[in-house]
């Protein structure tokens, strides 16, 4: 086994949170009012159900998702589902990537850089990125301690700030508007496909489908608090906050004595940020590597990290245009591969002796 249950736990917990720090809270902000708590809920709920699904159909074979795709359907088939789900994880690594080199820009230099400052962050991402799930488990575990600490410390600058009467009166959003807001950020939310990947590769213990399913929980309410903490300092101008992780501290009453001690937090939390938005390009390496047989995941992590690179320089002033695009279609992509897909592989035929 390759991985552990309590290892992806911590993926669950804290990739989950650290992945919708930046601009999550202000795009749900921008299309469900006060009510983004209850956006925000719809999409864990779903989210949490697919989990459990594919948590408990792990006690039920210890196959991979790929073998049962071949045991089922065949090699070619396997292989092209795997392929799909590989531009999936690339799909939904494109718009995370734009907002890190914003956030790397606007937070850690005083002036635009060039293009080339955030290269050192690609050089990462090509060594990462080549690594198996064990280095996926084992960071993972590196990232919980500095995630607890530095998102104490954030939410301890910010609580004093917050005024939660912002989020009053509840349920005022007509309920399509609320849906809507939890469809057009969907792409932030591609947890149960993350667990369909590492289904097999770890081995299963009794009640480890809770365990994994209250993870997912925990990581959801730490971003329920923060969306709160947002908006109760915000409120109607939460949604034209950028980067809502470095705003929430702004006001925090010790700044104006010894500076933007949040700072240090936000560089910290930025490796957990950052080994989150890996974890998609690892699982595209893994999918590329198994439904192609090619034994050098170097070779394809440099690949794709190479496509990663051009679409980033291409389209370098784009970001309102493809965040435009995201909210618009990609919910499609992440219902189907995180919802419908991972409920649909209960209909696979788990052992070969099963009618």
């Amino acid at each position: 086994m390759k991985i552990s249950v309590r290892q992806i736990c911590f993926i669950l917990i804290f990739y989950t949170a650290a992945s919708k720090f930046l601009q999550y809270p202000p795009m749900l902000s921008a299309y469900s009012g006060r009510d983004l708590l209850f956006s925000a809920l719809f999409g864990f709920a779903a989210d949490c159900a697919a989990i459990w699904a594919v948590a408990f159909l792990s006690s039920r074979t210890d196959k991979t998702f790929y073998e049962l795709l071949k045991d089922n359907l065949g090699t070619v088939a396997a292989r092209i589902v795997y392929g799909f789900f590989a531009a999936f994880f690339i799909l939904i690594t494109i718009l995370p990537l734009f907002e890190q080199k914003q956030f790397v820009h606007a937070v850690f230099y005083d002036t635009t850089p060039p293009m080339w400052v955030f290269l050192p962050v690609f050089l990462f991402l090509v060594y990462v990125s080549s690594k198996g799930f064990t280095n996926i488990g084992r960071c993972a575990e590196v990232c919980m301690p500095i995630f607890i600490l530095m998102t104490i410390a954030l939410y301890a600058m910010s609580f004093g700030e917050a005024k939660f009467s912002n989020l009053l009166p509840l349920f005022k959003t007509p309920l399509p508007q609320i849906l809507g807001g939890s469809l057009r950020t969907s792409y932030y939310f591609a947890e149960p496909a993350y667990l369909l990947m590492f289904m097999g590769h770890y081995k299963y213990k009794k009640h480890d489908a809770a365990k994994l399913t209250l993870s997912y929980a925990a990581g959801a309410v730490i971003v329920l608090v923060f969306l709160a903490l947002f908006y109760g300092i915000y409120a109607g101008i939460a949604s034209s906050r950028q980067f809502a992780i470095t705003k929430t501290a702004l006001f925090f009453s010790a700044t104006e004595m010894v500076g933007r001690i949040d700072l240090l937090a936000l560089y910290v939390l930025e490796t957990v940020m950052l080994f989150a938005l890996v974890l998609n390009i690892q699982l595209a390496v893994h999918c590329i590597k198994t439904c192609s047989d090619f034994e050098y995941p170097e070779i394809i992590s440099l690949c794709v990290n190479a496509v990663l690179l051009i679409i980033l320089t291409v389209f370098n002033h784009d970001y309102t245009a493809i965040r435009r695009f995201y909210a618009g279609w990609v919910w499609i992509a992440v219902i189907l591969f995180t919802i419908v897909i991972p409920a649909a592989a209960w209909l696979l035929k788990r052992r070969r002796d099963e009618t």
